[in-house]
């Protein structure tokens, strides 16, 4: 039973990252454009922020893929718990 929540909660969870994930990259790709916009950068400045912006949108990417990686290797248990050799 306890595990069954366990297993809902983070299946929520691993949606909600997923369903984040556009968010945060058409986030970074509009602040790269309000930087020069309104004149904080210059253009020469920019390869050094795309790099650390790109590299702050991944950490995004990650934390799916583990969260994803958790919720498959705890279905795995949940399933493999229920077989029953015939």
């Amino acid at each position: 039973m306890i595990l069954t929540i366990g297993i809902a909660a983070l299946a929520v969870l691993t949606l909600f990252q997923l369903v984040t994930l556009p968010v945060e990259f058409d986030a970074s790709r509009r602040a790269k454009v309000q930087l020069v916009n309104l004149g904080i950068l210059e253009k020469d400045e920019m390869p050094g922020v795309n790099e650390t912006l790109d590299a702050a949108a991944l950490t995004y990417v990650a934390a799916f893929v583990s969260s994803l990686g958790y919720l498959l290797y705890l279905l795995s248990i949940f399933g493999g718990g229920s077989r029953r050799n015939d």
